[in-house]
């Protein structure tokens, strides 16, 4: 990143103010404008509860702040955003500075601050940060988790059959014919016995050891599929019961109704 010389500081105005955030992991650069677009001030901040803090109260010392604008208000900035809209502010998205921008004046944090305040006075930011608290974002947060575990019991069940093919003749005549949950359920029990030959079967002994680790690992991920499912069907049933209502709308689709339109402020769902 290239260095932006310091704006000139303009004095504070009675009125109101627009500030603008870069946000990164460890350190967010706010800067505030004022409704005419004149930059009254640009400034770093750390990404923490106290540094949103120092953020705020610099921000208020410029201007009446009731809107901003937030690159990353789902990653680096979600936290951030939340904080503003705990405060009244009026949060929007703001994707990445035009690339004319950035040729004309290079890649410079202030100037990314300052664009994204620029972007909400002159009505580009449209899209408002969704207010990632509430239950929409419990409903989130599992269905992140369980899609996560259905992938990866997807996978483990996969090399499991993929093993089986490359086995032993008496092994896979052993599980031939078993249908998926009985098939796991016999290669969750298999021992690590060492015979008496020593290593003459160690391939043997390490393919029923694979299977035993991949089937037990499909158990630990199933079981926790199933408890994600029911936190996932309490929070839908508790919070919004109607969207049951509809024939064919189960907990995990309305779940991933309210992901998808849920979270933004003031919407009839939050």
């Amino acid at each position: 990143m290239t260095s932006d010389p310091s704006p000139r500081k303009c004095p504070p105005v009675a009125g109101e103010v627009v500030l603008g955030v870069d946000t990164h992991r460890d350190v967010h650069v706010a800067a505030v404008l004022s409704t005419l677009g004149a930059v009254m001030d640009t400034a770093p901040f750390p990404a923490t509860t106290g540094g949103y803090c120092e953020l705020w109260e610099w921000a208020r010392q410029l201007g009446t702040v009731r809107r901003a604008g937030v690159e990353g208000s789902g990653s680096y900035g979600a936290a951030l955003s939340r904080y503003l809209l705990a405060h009244r502010v009026e949060v929007f998205e703001v994707n990445r500075a035009d690339r004319s921008v950035r040729r004309r004046r290079g890649k410079s944090v202030p100037v990314d601050a300052q664009e994204a305040a620029r972007a909400v006075l002159s009505g580009r930011a449209r899209s408002q940060a969704k207010a990632g608290d509430g239950p929409v974002q419990c409903a989130r947060l599992f269905k992140l988790a369980k899609d996560s575990a259905v992938k990866a019991r997807t996978q483990a069940i996969n090399q499991l059959e993929a093993i089986l093919v490359t086995a032993d003749p008496d092994l896979r005549e052993q599980l031939a014919g078993l249908k998926s949950p009985a098939l796991v359920r016999t290669c969750a029990q298999f021992e690590d016995r060492e015979d008496d030959d020593g290593e003459k079967d160690a391939v043997g002994r390490a393919t029923r050891i694979a299977l035993c680790l991949l089937a037990q690992r499909i158990d630990q991920l199933t079981e926790q599929i199933r408890d994600l499912e029911r936190r996932l069907t309490g929070l839908v049933e508790r919070h919004f019961p109607q969207l049951l209502v509809p024939v064919g709308i189960g907990p995990d689709s309305a779940a991933t109704l309210l992901i998808t339109m849920g979270g933004q402020p003031r919407t009839p769902v939050q």
